[in-house]
C-alpha cells in the first residue's frame, strides 16, 4: 500500500494494490475509486484533500489480532 499527497493539486492518492485498473467509479464529485476486473479496490483518489481530510495528521498502525 502506498499513500501519496500532491500538494500542488491538493490530491490524496491511496494505492491499495498494484493491479491493472478495469474501472474508475465516482463516489462523489471529488472522490474516485479504482477497481480491478474482479471488483477489488486498487486505489482511491480524493481531490481537495486538505479540506476534506486531516492529511497533516497522518499515522499508520498495524494491529495484530
Amino acid at each position: 500500500m502506498r499513500i501519496r499527497y500532491f500538494a500542488d493539486t491538493d490530491t490524496l492518492l491511496i494505492e491499495f494494490r498494484d493491479l491493472p485498473v478495469a474501472e474508475t467509479r465516482d463516489l462523489d464529485e471529488n472522490t474516485t475509486l479504482d477497481v480491478d476486473a474482479s471488483g477489488n479496490i486498487c486505489a482511491m483518489t480524493i481531490e481537495h484533500a486538505s479540506q476534506r481530510t486531516d492529511i497533516p495528521r497522518f499515522s499508520y498502525e498495524q494491529v495484530v489480532a
